[in-house]
C-alpha cells in the first residue's frame, strides 16, 4: 500500500501555523519514503483551519517526486470555475503532479458559510464536477446548467497535463455516492474514520459493479483519506490521544475511534492498514495528531517497511 501524508491545516496543541510547519511536514514526507502530500477543505471548522490550496501551493518547491492532492476540495462550494483556475496552477507549477479529488463537503456551516443551501448539495455537486471536468480538463461541456456558467474561453494557463488532471470523488460508500464515483471520477477516496476495511471492502465491490455497468474499465484507483495517526506504544498515550484529542475534535466517541485509525503502537497501524489494503485500498493518506516531524519519521521506519515487506 501507498501511504500520503496530510498537511497540517490544523493545530493540536500551540503548534500554531507557519511555512515551517508546513515545510517539516513536506521534507518528512519526501525524505520518508511517502508518495504524496495532500491538503483538504473546510471554510469553517471546530478549529480553525488553513486553506488547503494555499498549503499545497506552499509546499510544491518540497516536495519535488510526490503526487499533491486535494483530499477533498469543496467544488460545489468554491465554484468549479474559479476551483478549476486554481488547480490548473498548483498542476502547471508542480510539473503535472496534481490529483483533484473534489467533494460536496458534509458540513451544513460551509455551506451557510457561502449562503448556499445544504439540502441543494448533491444537486449543485453534480453539475460542479461536470464544469469541472470541462474547464480543468478540456472535456465536453454540459448541454446546459443550472447553477454555474461555463466560460466562452478556456482557462489559460493550462494544466501541465492538458486533458489528464486526474478529477477523484470523495464518498463514505453510499450506493448513491458510488454511482456517482463510477458515472464522474477517475477515482475514489473514502474517509478513513467513516468506514472500517470490512465496509471499505464492501462498498470497493459495490463500485466494481456499478463501474462495469457503465461500461467503464474496473480497476479505478482508490484510497482513504483522513487517516488521524499517533503512533506509540503506550497505551495510557494513545487513550488520552483518542480520548482527550480526537473524540471531541470529530464528536465520535473514543472507543469507536480506536478500530478505525492509526492512533497505538506499530502493529496496530500496519494490521489496520493492511487490511484495508485487502479490502482493495491502494494509498492511504494519514494526518499526525501534532508533534508531525517525529511522528512522520515513526511511521517512516516502524510501518512503512511492514506495509511494503
Amino acid at each position: 500500500m501507498e501511504v500520503g501524508v496530510h498537511l497540517p491545516l490544523i493545530e493540536f496543541g500551540d503548534e500554531g501555523q507557519s511555512p515551517a510547519r508546513l515545510h517539516a511536514v513536506a521534507d518528512g514526507a519526501r525524505d520518508g519514503g511517502f508518495a504524496a502530500v495532500a491538503a483538504n477543505d473546510h471554510f469553517l471548522f471546530a478549529k480553525p483551519w488553513l486553506d488547503g490550496l494555499v498549503a499545497l501551493a506552499a509546499v510544491i518547491d518540497r516536495t519535488e517526486g510526490l503526487e499533491l492532492a486535494t483530499t477533498v476540495a469543496l467544488a460545489s462550494l468554491r465554484g468549479p470555475v474559479p476551483l478549476g483556475k486554481a488547480l490548473a496552477a498548483i498542476d502547471l507549477l508542480s510539473g503535472g503532479r496534481l490529483v483533484a479529488g473534489v467533494g460536496p463537503g458534509s458540513s451544513r456551516s460551509d455551506y451557510e458559510a457561502v449562503a448556499a443551501a445544504f439540502e441543494d448539495r448533491w444537486r449543485r455537486f453534480d453539475e460542479a464536477v461536470k464544469v469541472l471536468r470541462a474547464v480543468l480538463n478540456e472535456e465536453a461541456r454540459p448541454a446546459s446548467t443550472q447553477r454555474f456558467p461555463i466560460p466562452a474561453e478556456p482557462l489559460a494557463p493550462s494544466p501541465s497535463r492538458p486533458g489528464a488532471v486526474p478529477i477523484w470523488i470523495g464518498s463514505w460508500g453510499s450506493d448513491a455516492g458510488l454511482r456517482r464515483v463510477a458515472r464522474l471520477a477517475d477515482g475514489w477516496l473514502a474517509s478513513a474514520y467513516n468506514t472500517t476495511p470490512a465496509r471499505f471492502a464492501e462498498a470497493h465491490r459495490r463500485l466494481v459493479e456499478e463501474l462495469a455497468r457503465a461500461g467503464r474499465r474496473t480497476e479505478m484507483p482508490t484510497a482513504l483519506a483522513t487517516m488521524w495517526t499517533w503512533v506509540t506504544e503506550s497505551r495510557a498515550e494513545a487513550n488520552r490521544l483518542l480520548t482527550e484529542v480526537l473524540a471531541p475534535l470529530l464528536r465520535r466517541e473514543a472507543e469507536e475511534l480506536a478500530a478505525q485509525v492509526c492512533v497505538g503502537g506499530a502493529a496496530h497501524c500496519v494490521d489496520l492498514l493492511s487490511r484495508y489494503h485487502v479490502a482493495g485500498c491502494g494509498r492511504t493518506y494519514i494526518w499526525p495528531l501534532g508533534d508531525e516531524r517525529r511522528q512522520l519519521g515513526l511511521f517512516a521506519s516502524r510501518i512503512l517497511p511492514e506495509l511494503n515487506a
